[in-house]
């Protein structure tokens, strides 16, 4: 699994740490300590995904993913955050984040997550799913709304397509943050953020629905329960 890695971190103390970390991993790390260098080395280094500080000098975290989506550039993304009220900003329905960490963050933590990322960005079993007017090619990893095509970050795709593999059961939020991103106990926002940004993608007919105190299913009734 492991790659290279773009890290955009200013802090030269976070910067070395993490980079010791990954390496320790087996990542290739090119670090940067500004947006505009990092986001010209995703865009010609292609790396396997790229750690992004949100308080970077001139193009901030958020600015340089949001651009590598406007290009189309599909790189797993993770955000590294001071603030924890961020999160809905950074993993905002226009950006397509995949993860995020806030500081102060173990390092070992941040690569279990990176981890994580790119095990949703692999190709996973043959088989194709359908509800209502969705259907998910889980082999090429695509997914259309009726004859529409519609483009999902990774984690976007793997939430769908598990919430699809068992139509009308309820999963909780907990439930989704272990099966889905590799972990369980963290902040449920992450789920609720991830769930809205597929309705929006997905449009009226996505079968996701809402079941209130507990958490989501797929059903081709959609809304709340």
């Amino acid at each position: 699994m492991p790659g290279l890695v773009v890290l955009a971190e200013d802090d030269p103390a976070v910067s070395s740490l993490v980079r010791l970390y990954l390496t320790r991993d087996g990542f290739g790390v090119e670090a940067h300590a500004d947006g505009a260098a990092a986001l010209q080395a995703v865009l010609t280094r292609r790396p396997v995904a790229a750690i992004l500080d949100i308080g970077l000098p001139g193009l901030d975290g958020i600015e340089v993913c949001r651009r590598l989506r406007e290009r189309g550039d599909r790189t797993p993304v993770l955000f590294v955050t001071a603030r924890d009220d961020e999160v809905d900003r950074i993993l905002g329905l226009e950006l397509g984040a995949d993860d995020y960490v806030t500081k102060p963050f173990s390092p070992r933590e941040l690569v279990a997550r990176l981890h994580a990322v790119l095990r949703r960005a692999r190709p996973v079993d043959d088989d194709l799913l359908r509800l209502g007017p969705v259907s998910v090619d889980v082999t090429r990893r695509r997914v259309y709304a009726g004859e529409d095509e519609v483009h999902l970050t990774p984690t976007e795709f793997d939430l769908l397509a598990h919430l699809l593999r068992t139509p009308g059961r309820v999963w909780t939020r907990d439930e989704l943050l272990s099966a889905v991103w590799g972990y369980g106990g963290g902040s449920g926002r992450t789920v609720d953020v991830h769930v809205a940004q597929l309705r929006g993608k997905l449009g009226a007919g996505a079968p996701l629905r809402t079941v209130r105190g507990v958490g989501y299913a797929a059903d081709e009734r959609g809304g709340d329960l």
